[in-house]
């Protein structure tokens, strides 16, 4: 079966170029896989570089050009829909998701800490910042609460010394694994 995918960004597009690598026209098991949709939010991401190299344009919708959200997410879900995307990956999309996108969208959505604890966009910060021992990332499924939505997959890691910056760097690390395998398990 051929499974097409959207990807969503809003910045360093790491997320969405290891898509590309991982998956994009390649044949895993009885399926194949293409990206069939770029999309950002921010003009000036760097992920829009990254998609090129992949020959694949953005479509780019700023979310500061509308005066609602449900408004933004309304031309979210008619792009994803014209572009006959079997699944929507968030992939480090900042933007927090209205009932117009997620009762209309079959969404994952990627986050960096062992959900439930550490939602929203300071989780790493905060999930290094724990008296936790270890961390991790999840992959859920995209609900109407932020970060809430049923776990598909995680993994974790034991925090130990390390320094921020080598905590972020595993984190990164962790999400590029983690991500392409839950896409070929939803599938399979």
């Amino acid at each position: 079966m051929l499974v097409k995918l959207a990807v969503l960004f809003s910045g360093n597009g790491s997320n969405l170029e290891n898509i590309l690598e991982k998956l994009h026209q390649k044949s895993i098991g009885a399926n194949s896989y293409e990206v069939v949709l770029c999309l950002c939010n921010k003009k000036d991401a760097l992920g829009i570089k990254r998609a090129k190299k992949y020959g694949l344009k953005s479509v780019i919708v700023e979310h500061k050009n509308f005066a609602t959200r449900e408004d933004f997410d309304r031309v979210l879900v008619e792009e994803i829909q014209k572009s006959g995307a079997d699944l929507t990956i968030l992939a480090g999309f900042m933007r927090i998701l209205s009932p117009v996108f997620t009762k209309n969208i079959k969404a994952i959505n990627l986050h960096p800490s062992l959900l439930p604890l550490f939602k929203g966009a300071k989780a790493i910060k905060e999930s290094y910042e724990s008296d936790m021992q270890v961390a991790g990332v999840s992959v859920h499924w995209v609900s109407e609460e932020l970060d809430g939505g049923k776990i598909i997959a995680q993994k974790a890691f034991e925090k130990k010394k390390l320094s921020f910056e080598e905590f972020e760097e595993k984190i990164h690390s962790l999400e590029h694994e983690i991500l392409p395998l839950s896409v070929i398990e939803i599938f399979s």
